[in-house]
């Protein structure tokens, strides 16, 4: 990165879509009833929505109370990154057909417990930003 060129660059949707289908893990991010939470999830893209498994419990409650979801994905190297941010509201897949059609992502729980609730987030708006690393400003005034 030269010094003219800006440490942080916007990426297009396309390309948002691209990263969130090439990882696995991301956090998603539930309103409760004292603030928001943040759960580990793996997931899968299918078109243009985030599918993942849970189980009975807090976040399934959550969500049901509040579908607006944000999901977050980030990778970073020794002199770049990325983050991904989409927002959305999310709901359990109850349809049958629809849940033999996200069988078919193969999208196996990641630690050894039963999930047996399909979700789906409805995606509203993805974003995405690469950062390139370097040395503090300031550090370089001193």
């Amino acid at each position: 990165m030269t010094e003219n060129e800006s440490p942080v660059a916007f990426l297009d949707m396309d390309r948002a879509w691209d990263l969130l289908a090439a990882d696995r893990l991301g956090r998603l991010g539930v309103q409760d009833e004292v603030g928001v939470d943040i759960y580990p999830v793996n997931y899968a893209v299918d078109g243009e929505s985030i599918v993942f498994r849970t189980a009975d419990g807090s976040k399934l409650s959550n969500l049901k109370a509040h579908s607006l979801v944000t999901f977050e994905i980030d990778h970073w190297g020794e002199t770049a990154g990325y983050s991904v941010v989409a927002r959305g509201h999310a709901a359990p897949i109850t349809d049958p057909d629809e849940i033999a059609q996200v069988e078919a992502l193969r999208l196996k729980p990641w630690v050894p417990t039963v999930k047996t609730t399909f979700v789906r987030i409805f995606v509203h708006s993805i974003t995405a930003r690469k950062f390139f690393f370097g040395q503090d400003p300031i550090e370089k005034y001193r």
